[in-house]
């Protein structure tokens, strides 16, 4: 299989040459859960953000935000909107609230106040359907994920201030045609309320649609199905995504590899077998990893109770509640900032100019961390394996090839954790141990590179409410 090695995000991703060239593709994420005028909701901002990445790794242009007002859910419409023409597949993914009136859905942003119909109809929320003709209508696929089911916040208010008690105000959103080309998919059937996710996790409908639409050749319309088994696996039937459909044609979001016996990889080039679900991981750590709030840090170990990161989660949180010390610092301390963005590749690594024992000290050092292989004296693809690792654990980008600075940051990295006693100690815990190394003590994880480590002059005026 050709692959494309291009730097896609910070994170250095490796996507398909087939996916990248293929297509024109291009993405809408929204999560709204700070409201200002109703109860938060503390988890859409957490969906978007693992959906953007997601949807990056197969190629897609992300228009991404959180925690939106309606001016600047305005602008990523607009942006939206603009890049979407002509697109050979728009997807549509908005997590938050959203309420249904007279048999019409709307998206709320965090800074409505709504008290009746007529603030709806005048602008302070969003009228999906409309907002999908006027941004998506040129795209060849047009796919919608709505997690917005939940209760009307504003319901009370709007039917007591109704002129008519004849208005129709119900909880979740109300049932949607989907045109030509389109897909239209809710975390629960119409007229019903969805499940938020707990404790800092994604909701069961965003977390199914990571686990299914992009494993490789898996047809949007089966990946569906398998999405709709396992929220009502998980809610233990107590939620089943509903969905309309008039798609022509199979979709793929992420092809199946094909193998041409004329194809060739390029030499010395890892292959880019990192999974949307680990990319996940990784920039939800990316995005916490520095917080200074253990509930942050805990809702990363919530939702990956055995991830890449975990000793590292654990010793942030033994930092911030015990204060600094000795033993307890940041993994990059001192760390050339350059470091997380410059790109490593053979040629790099060649002009670092390592001979077979310096080769062996880079290895001997992988391995002291917790990225065990061979003292081989040469990068093999198990060395390869274990770079990678270490780069997506310290958040440099991940090409399995180093660099001058990394090479640099690796041989003087210290890594710290709290001391652990015998009795307490586990196989999914940090142990402490030391070691000198030229430069004093040494502080290691045992086991930290396991496992697997995102129209436009009078169209807004009809957006907000005018149907």
């Amino acid at each position: 299989m050709r692959f494309l090695i291009a730097a896609l995000s910070i994170a250095g991703l490796l996507i398909s040459a087939t996916v990248a060239k293929a297509d024109k593709r291009v993405a809408f994420v929204v999560g709204n859960g700070a409201y200002k005028n109703v109860a938060a909701l503390p988890n859409p901002a957490i969906d978007a953000k693992s959906m953007a990445t997601v949807l990056r790794n197969v190629g897609f242009d992300v228009v991404e935000g959180t925690d939106l007002t309606r001016d600047k859910m305005t602008a990523r419409l607009l942006e939206f909107g603009q890049k979407a023409q002509g697109a050979d597949i728009a997807v549509f993914f908005y997590a938050g609230h959203g309420i249904a009136i007279d048999g019409a859905n709307y998206l709320l942003p965090v800074d409505a106040d709504i008290k009746s119909e007529m603030d709806v109809k005048l602008g302070a929320a969003i009228n999906i359907d409309l907002t999908l003709d006027q941004t998506m209508s040129d795209a060849k696929v047009k796919l919608v994920f709505l997690d917005a089911c939940r209760d009307n916040p504003f319901a009370a208010k709007i039917k007591s201030n109704a002129p008519t008690r004849s208005l129709s105000v119900q909880s979740g959103l109300a049932e949607m045609k989907s045109g030509e080309g389109t897909l239209i998919a809710f975390a629960t059937g119409p007229g019903q309320t969805a499940l938020d996710g707990q404790g800092g996790t994604n909701s069961p409908f965003t977390r199914a649609l990571i686990a299914n639409i992009t494993q490789p050749g898996v047809e949007i319309q089966q990946a569906m199905t398998k999405v709709r088994a396992q929220v009502n696996d998980e809610t233990n039937k107590g939620q089943l995504p509903w969905g309309h459909t008039n798609l022509i044609g199979s979709v793929y979001l992420n092809p199946a590899p094909v193998t041409d016996g004329a194809t060739t990889e390029a030499p010395n080039t890892p292959a880019a077998t990192t999974t949307a679900a680990s990319e996940v991981e990784l920039e939800f750590w990316r995005s916490i990893k520095n917080s200074n709030k253990p509930e942050e840090l805990n809702a990363y170990l919530t939702n990956y109770p055995n991830g890449t990161f975990k000793p590292l989660a654990l010793a942030r949180i033994a930092e911030l509640q015990n204060g600094p010390s000795t033993t307890t610092r940041n993994l990059t301390t001192g760390v050339d900032p350059a470091t997380f963005t410059e790109q490593a590749d053979q040629t790099s690594e060649d002009q670092i100019g390592l001979n077979r024992s310096q080769r062996r000290d880079v290895q001997r050092r992988l391995t002291s961390l917790g990225f065990d292989v061979k003292a081989s004296g040469k990068f093999d693809a198990a060395t390869r394996d274990m770079i990678s690792r270490w780069q997506a654990a310290r958040g440099y980008p991940k090409t399995g090839f180093l660099n001058s600075l990394e090479h640099k940051a690796l041989l003087t990295e210290i890594v710290t954790t709290r001391v652990a006693s015998s009795d307490d100690a586990s196989d999914d815990e940090p142990v402490h141990h030391s070691r000198h190394s030229g430069g004093g003590d040494r502080h290691y994880y045992r086991g930290g590179g396991g496992g697997p480590g995102a129209l436009f002059g009078h169209m807004m005026g009809g957006l907000f409410g005018r149907r």
